[in-house]
């Protein structure tokens, strides 16, 4: 491994909600240095990245947000297109709120920008054990896509997922034994866009559910 690479640093892909922020906070443990990446794909619920670049400041890391406009030109999905209902999947089917690719998509693209840095890790929220039937979400394709992009740039990539087999209430309690549990308060989840969030779509009862089944109040319901 040639020795300009910064083990000591890493990559957080960062949407503004509850799980990025809490890897966020993961990552500041474990690193010496953390940069924090977004992607602006014309997602409906663009409030997420006004909560991303809230969160960067707070904890003193810098943020950029990257573009990624055709994701919403090529696909399909509730999204990133309003016209679009927000759906669970029902019979096999994936939600309406799948954006193909998408996970695939800003992976290559922060490791790209990590690259140029130097810098071999990056830190992903996916999670396959509470999630909506995304298959973007699980460990297989995560290992995967790891193996891919070292081979695409003989770099020594590595995806760090520490909520991957967390269900959402432990995910909660990870945050709360970080110490990082009132900037959830500050976070987006609602796929809705709306602050307060909807209460009622997938994102919103998902999280809902988690700090019921952990025991403690959601930040964010106190600062609504």
């Amino acid at each position: 491994m040639a020795l300009s690479v910064k083990n000591n640093q890493t990559i957080v892909l960062h949407s503004g909600g509850q799980d990025s922020t809490t890897c966020l906070v993961w990552a500041m443990k474990k690193f010496k240095k953390v940069l924090v990446v977004s992607f602006d794909y014309g997602q409906r619920h663009k409030a997420e990245l006004a909560a991303a670049r809230i969160i960067a400041k707070k904890l003193g890391v810098k943020y950029e947000v990257i573009p990624l406009p055709f994701l919403g030109k090529l696909t399909k999905n509730a999204l990133t297109d309003k016209k679009i209902k927000v759906k669970t999947g029902a019979k096999g089917r994936l939600p309406t709120t799948f954006v193909d690719g998408r996970n695939m998509v800003f992976l290559t693209v922060a490791a790209i920008y990590a690259k140029q840095k130097n810098i071999p890790n990056l830190v992903a929220g996916v999670c396959q054990t509470d999630f909506s039937g995304y298959p973007d979400c699980r460990d297989d394709f995560i290992r995967s896509i790891e193996k891919t992009l070292r081979l695409a740039m003989e770099f020594p990539f590595k995806i760090h997922t520490p909520l991957m087999f967390l269900t959402k209430a432990q995910s909660v309690r990870l945050m709360a034994k970080l110490g990082g549990m009132e900037l959830l308060k500050y976070t987006h989840t609602c796929y809705e866009g709306t602050r307060p969030a909807c209460g009622k779509c997938p994102a919103c009862k998902l999280r809902s559910k988690g700090f019921r089944e952990a025991g403690m109040e959601d930040p964010l319901l106190k600062a609504c």
